[in-house]
């Protein structure tokens, strides 16, 4: 068997990772899985290739498992099981903020570490969660090189216009602009959409990343020229529970009538809006979907037009559009959500196949539909383990510039 590239992607909550076995110039995937209630009541699963679980761990409730007893769990099943000790190649991490310096993955170092602390305060949900892991691998396998992989970079070529806030302009030469996020799931679509799409890829598409988190994404000829998501991972279209767009005004509003620090408003706006905040029920799209509750009805509508508007936006900026993809969890899956965008999207040229959007696509709009709409699946942890594997250089176990220890 080759040597085993692991993908890590950790959460608050939770660490998900995949298994690739290098098989000459391609990939194959070993196994995936998570480990869920890393402070509530820990879980454990694996399950290989075509789904079959492998694997299946339990925690009493209350147990403290955290981010390094997730680590533990997953490589110590990883080398008992599946990858023999020594045949971990390197890990490859998504890490959500790279700056303005961090431009594409870079093998990690203790200096690089260091300095990708300094964006935690520009995505506080994800970016301490992704760090935690590069370093609890870097104590257990010291030897072992890490990349990590940015979801701002896709969008780092963007023109300048797109990225400027209406600010002093000593705000700007300090990093305060807008970066973009989900670029791995662009990354992959764009890498995709040629053998889709031929005429998208050359043109102008609109990409609906539409999940828990959720942005859109303008591409000209594959690359990015607008995000929805801007300085942090909480701008642009409402959230499983994040706001989205809010005129500042309110934030300080809620200071002076509510006394709200800047902590308070950190959760109100990551944490507690969004799907959730608007229902009062729930971040997940499925249940509000289920629900005969008025609120669910209402959150789900707040959603859809949030998304109809800055799609329209996107495509004022584009100058036209060609193609419009969805993919991530709602994207791919909530039939109901994209029949209501595609309608809403007629004055563009876009026409629904109704029974296709049902079947799931990949092609969701008629044949003769001006502007195209497809459903295409979207694959993170594929584009991270090439990053990854193009990254390290022939051989076993390589030594990242300045070295892999980081400890």
């Amino acid at each position: 068997m080759g040597d085993v590239i692991v993908v890590i992607n950790a959460g608050s909550s939770s660490l998900k990772f995949t298994l690739y076995e290098e098989r000459g110039e391609t990939l194959g995937v070993l196994a995936d899985g998570q480990v869920e209630g890393l402070f509530t009541e820990p879980r454990f699963k694996a399950r290989d290739e075509n789904g079959n679980v492998l694997a299946e761990r339990t925690w009493p409730p209350g147990t403290q498992l955290g981010q390094e007893g997730a680590v533990e769990a997953v490589f110590s099943w990883c080398g008992s099981e599946t990858c023999a000790a020594g045949r971990v190649r390197a890990v490859g991490h998504r890490v959500v903020h790279g700056g303005s310096r961090y431009t594409r993955p870079v093998v990690v170092n203790r200096e690089i570490l260091t300095d990708l602390e300094t964006f935690v305060p520009l995505a506080p949900l994800h970016q301490p969660h992704n760090l935690a892991a590069i370093r609890n691998i870097g104590r257990r396998f010291p030897g072992v090189p890490q990349v990590a992989c940015f979801d701002t970079s896709f969008h780092a070529a963007i023109p300048p216009i797109a990225q400027a806030f209406a600010l002093p302009r000593k705000f700007a030469e300090q990093g305060v602009r807008r970066y973009g996020f989900h670029g791995l799931s662009y990354e992959y679509i764009a890498s995709v959409l040629p053998g889709i799409d031929p005429d998208a890829a050359k043109g102008r598409t609109v990409v609906a990343h539409l999940g828990n988190g959720a942005s859109l994404c303008a591409m000209r000829g594959l690359k990015s020229e607008a995000c929805t998501l801007g300085f942090t991972a909480v701008e642009g279209l409402m959230m499983g529970t994040r706001c989205g767009s809010l005129d500042p005004g309110v934030m300080l509003y809620f200071m002076d009538e509510f006394g709200m620090n800047a902590r308070d408003l950190e959760s109100l706006i990551y944490k507690e809006s969004g799907l959730l905040g608007v229902s009062g029920i729930s971040s997940d799209m499925r249940t509000l979907l289920e629900s005969k509750d008025p609120r669910a009805a209402e959150a789900v509508d707040l959603f859809v037009y949030r998304i109809i508007r800055e799609l329209g936006s996107l495509a004022a900026a584009l100058g036209g559009l060609d193609a419009l993809v969805f993919t991530a969890g709602i994207g791919e899956n909530a039939v109901p959500i994209r029949g209501r965008i595609c309608r809403s999207a007629s004055w563009l040229g876009l026409e629904l196949d109704a029974n296709a959007n049902e079947a799931g696509g990949p092609r969701i709009s008629v044949a003769d539909s001006r502007v195209r709409a497809w459903v295409v699946p979207t694959d993170e942890e594929r584009m991270i383990a090439l990053h990854t594997q193009r990254l390290l250089p022939n051989g076993r176990n390589p030594t990242a510039p300045g070295g892999a220890d980081l400890s």
